[in-house]
């Protein structure tokens, strides 16, 4: 529990916040799938216009694919991305599993 509180904590100071990496520690670690804002929302704990702040931020820096059909907007990890792999070894530290992070993530929130 103390070195996850830690690791939490380096997070929250490297991104500012304890909401940022939520969204690209879900998307990380679910490469293959596409989500939609309320499936992001629901899944880190966060409310629909933090989420769609956090996925915003990431599409600018091109982290993210945008996916539009008629319906729904889909988001997806962009593997290609510069930012990518070290984002991904950030997000995803060995400390803990994402689900972990994320139960935490919401506690701490």
């Amino acid at each position: 529990m103390k070195n996850r509180d830690h690791t939490e904590e380096m997070l929250a100071k490297l991104f500012g916040a304890t909401s940022r990496p939520r969204v690209p520690t879900l998307l990380s670690s679910h490469l293959q799938l596409t989500f939609c804002q309320r499936e992001i929302m629901y899944e880190t704990g966060l409310s629909l216009q933090t989420a769609q702040r956090e996925l915003e931020n990431l599409i600018r820096l091109r982290i993210l694919i945008k996916l539009e059909t008629e319906a729904r907007i889909y988001d997806q990890v962009n593997t290609i991305s510069p930012w990518f792999r070290p984002l991904r070894e950030i997000c995803d530290a060995p400390q803990y599993s994402t689900s972990q992070f994320l139960k935490y993530a919401q506690i701490a929130g």
